[in-house]
């Protein structure tokens, strides 16, 4: 028999700040456990994310960087009661979550 009282909810974010943000967010406003929280590179190798943010964006004195790896977007994942589970999702998509999946 399956615990049906939990649920896992998984987004995507194309910066790694945007990710943070979110766990941040998930963590200190909603007040979820940051054992529950958890955050991966959707693809195989490392990432920052998919577009230059924070400190891997160039500044005005430079014309670009490359030392920062855009390859894939940041995936956040958070284990949560059911309960809690509309309140996390919305949180979610109002800081720029794309792709929320609920399991």
């Amino acid at each position: 028999m399956s615990d049906t009282s939990t649920q896992t909810i998984t987004a995507s974010f194309k910066t790694r700040e945007a990710a943070d943000l979110a766990v941040e967010h998930l963590v200190q406003k909603l007040g979820i456990e940051r054992t529950d929280v958890f955050v991966q590179s959707i693809g195989y190798e490392n990432a920052s994310g998919v577009k230059p943010s924070g400190g891997d964006a160039p500044t005005a004195t430079e014309e670009g960087r490359t030392d920062a790896q855009l390859s894939s977007e940041i995936e956040v994942s958070v284990d949560i009661d059911v309960d809690n589970a509309d309140r996390v999702d919305a949180e979610l998509r109002t800081l720029g979550a794309a792709d929320v999946v609920r399991s």
